[in-house]
């Protein structure tokens, strides 16, 4: 019973059963859909949500939301190609990179800044600075393609390290770092407290507004670092990079147990439910449902964002209805 105790308690468990459950049925009617290429393919494909869902847990843990992730990793994408491009600016693949992760981390932390310095909703902050951000990106590409990527900066993407793909490193790397600062750390501590009654951790001295500042620009970093091995893997960069992909990252965070109001959720669900979350499109490819396979993604989203909210909402009356009995 502890098992199925913790399944109905622990979102992550839930969350993982079903990927586990997942894999055997589509497996089971395709078995091509479980072969080494394929997994490898979709952990390939999964590893920017898997990077930036886990800063945008602790943001969330926090009570707030950044909702600019995708047009983020769009602007820096093109900034990163123009840098990099034998035919635009040529700077080494190094200075290039490291001008897209402080870049990164710098919308952050002017997004945090906003947020706790001009006391304004973190949605509506991160909602202006997606069009900003989309607006410059735009403005910057001039409805022209990057097409002439450095063989440096495509290693990010393609090459391989021990066997395993550079990018499936790098995202192993940002996972375990993220669970020892949740779990191993007082600024990990910190920022559940405040997550979970901001009020009560101010009147014991914790710094808040610091704490959402370094949330904010840690996820920017790590939007930064996901474009970085993921984007240099297509053949070109052009202005939809990134798409969409915010409602994407918040879903994986919410569906993984991270409380919408703050407070509770791990690192560990969030990236089960980006694994999760990333079978769905190549379920529908390899269960053959040909075109309509698009609006079922995206029906399978919305049903994934509503349970989770459900389930949140079930488990914070839980303690209360106790309490009355």
């Amino acid at each position: 019973m502890p098992l199925i105790d913790r399944v109905t308690r622990q979102r992550e468990w839930g969350v993982g059963t079903l990927l586990i459950l997942t894999l055997i049925v589509v497996g089971a009617v395709n078995p091509a859909f479980l072969s080494v290429g394929n997994l490898r393919d979709m952990l390939v494909q999964d590893v920017p949500t898997v990077i930036v869902a886990c800063g945008l847990t602790f943001v969330i843990v926090l009570g707030e939301i950044d909702i600019s992730v995708g047009a983020l990793m769009g602007l820096l994408a093109t900034v990163m190609g123009l840098l990099t491009s034998p035919s635009r600016v040529h700077w080494p693949v190094a200075a290039g990179v490291g001008v897209t992760l402080l870049l990164g981390a710098a919308v952050g932390l002017v997004n945090g800044l906003l947020v706790t310095g001009g006391r304004m909703p973190s949605i509506i902050v991160t909602l202006g600075m997606m069009t900003v951000l989309q607006g410059v990106n735009q403005l910057l590409l001039n409805g022209q393609w990057i097409t002439d990527l450095p063989p440096g900066l495509r290693f990010f993407g393609l090459g391989t390290l021990l066997g395993m793909p550079v990018s499936v490193w790098a995202a192993l790397i940002v996972v375990l770092l993220s669970v020892l600062l949740a779990q191993g750390t007082p600024l990990g501590r910190r920022l559940y407290a405040a997550g979970s009654n901001p009020d009560a951790a101010r009147l014991a001295g914790l710094p808040v507004h610091g704490l959402k500042l370094f949330a904010f620009t840690l996820t920017g970093l790590l939007t930064a670092v996901a474009t970085v091995v993921s984007v240099p893997r297509l053949s070109v960069i052009e202005s939809g990079v990134g798409q969409g992909f915010e409602l994407l990252v918040v879903t994986c965070v919410v569906v993984g147990g991270t409380s919408i109001s703050g407070g509770q959720g791990t690192i560990l669900g969030s990236v089960v439910a980006a694994l999760l979350l990333g079978l769905v499109r190549p379920m529908l490819i390899f269960l053959r449902l040909g075109v309509s396979a698009t609006y079922w993604e995206r029906a399978i989203q919305g049903a994934f964002i509503l349970a989770a909210v459900l389930a949140d909402h079930l488990a914070r009356r839980r303690p209360r209805l106790g309490a009355r009995t």
